[in-house]
């Protein structure tokens, strides 16, 4: 879909996360400088009897953190990451949370907990959403983006959207998804789940790791409200459905194709301008190549690329939104994070992987995500100062 060209231009600015690598942004990004990694072996009885590989979020250090915080009330463990996440956001632009500033919600699975505790209401995604809605005091109604895995990316291409319609001036998106029995029992029977952490794009990758995160981003057609240095335009959007099959990606490409292939066209982008390209990544056998198939037919090969899994594991519904926050944040700093894990090629087709830490003029970042039912999104940002340049 090509917009209109006198559509008004839409930032997005004060990324944040919760992960097990730390309860702020700034804490992981550093993590990542440091060379760690928040997948390790987590020995859950309730999630499966023998110890596994996972990123899971020290429930203690989470409440400890959470109890800084001035809401009344109870609120679930994902809905507590949500509300850390969004702190940043809520305080900087406490004057601008009225009528005409939206939410939107990603995740696959919500409240999941509360299936098991006889709580049946907190488990619908619109009770989630207007809960936390309300906690923060934003009055328009709440969007719930449920899309497979590429709702934490979609959501910001919805909200570039609805804010080029003018239904909105500006939009927060938050999203989040917790590690649970259902959802590492599903991918368990698919065969997909690694016996070690996961690696991306290597010839002995053998499946995705699971993790949990929270993440959030303010979404603006408004560039003098953004307080930061360095702030980054949407400056083209797609999302592609391929159709091929409930849990396998086309074999081509062709979804994610399409979606890149769009978002450049909106962007007015060439293939060389792209400085670096945050993928989905996931580790198992079709999805990597897959992606190989697409930066390949829409000559993304030589451009560095680089997946988040094998430091956060696959966050679901926030998968998306975290890896942008990170991503854009090594902009700033003009680097390229590391796709942990790769060391031989796996797949039939090149790519250039970067799995260490690059330092790179960054201008323009390509986002990527793909999910079950054959959902693909890709969006492109640019970097932008505080002076308007």
């Amino acid at each position: 879909m090509n917009l209109p060209q006198n559509i008004i231009p839409v930032y997005v600015a004060n990324g944040n996360c919760v992960t097990p690598m730390g309860l702020n942004l700034l804490d992981n990004v550093q993590g990542i400088l440091d060379g760690r990694t928040a997948i390790e072996q987590v020995k859950d009885e309730n999630l499966q009897k023998e110890p596994f590989y996972g990123a899971v979020i020290n429930k203690d250090w989470l409440e400890n953190a959470y109890s800084k915080l001035e809401y009344n009330g109870d609120f679930s463990t994902l809905e507590k990451m949500m509300l850390l996440a969004l702190e940043d956001i809520v305080k900087t632009y406490s004057d601008h949370l009225d009528d005409k500033c939206g939410i939107i919600f990603s995740s696959t699975k919500g409240n999941i907990e509360a299936l098991t505790q006889d709580n049946k209401e907190a488990y619908f995604l619109h009770y989630l959403a207007k809960k936390i809605s309300k906690a923060i005091g934003i009055p328009s109604e709440p969007i719930v983006l449920s899309n497979a895995c590429v709702s934490g990316i979609m959501a910001i291409s919805v909200a570039k959207r609805l804010i080029q319609t003018g239904i909105y001036n500006h939009m927060i998106v938050v999203g989040g998804d917790l590690f649970s029995k259902f959802v590492f029992s599903g991918f368990q029977s698919f065969q997909a789940i690694s016996s070690q952490p996961c690696k991306p794009y290597d010839k002995a990758r053998d499946g995705i790791t699971l993790g949990e995160a929270a993440a959030s981003i303010f979404v603006t057609q408004n560039r003098d409200l953004i307080s930061s240095e360095s702030y980054y335009e949407v400056i083209g959007d797609s999302s592609i459905n391929d159709a091929n099959h409930i849990s396998g990606p086309s074999r081509t490409g062709e979804g994610l194709f399409q979606s890149i292939r769009n978002a450049m066209q909106e962007a007015k982008v060439k293939s060389p301008e792209i400085d670096c390209i945050s993928s989905h990544g996931t580790a198992t056998n079709f999805n990597d190549e897959m992606e190989a198939q697409a930066f390949n037919r829409v000559a993304l090969e030589t451009i560095p690329v680089f997946s988040l899994k094998a430091i956060y594991g696959h966050t679901l519904g926030a998968a998306g939104l975290l890896e942008t926050v990170i991503s854009l944040n090594f902009a700033d700093k003009n680097l390229i994070p590391p796709s942990l894990g790769y060391k031989d090629h796996g797949l039939t087709l090149p790519l250039n992987i970067n799995n260490e830490i690059q330092k790179k003029e960054i201008n323009t970042v390509l986002k990527t995500a793909s999910g079950f039912g054959g959902s693909n999104t890709a969006v492109l940002f640019k970097k932008c100062k505080s002076d308007g340049k």
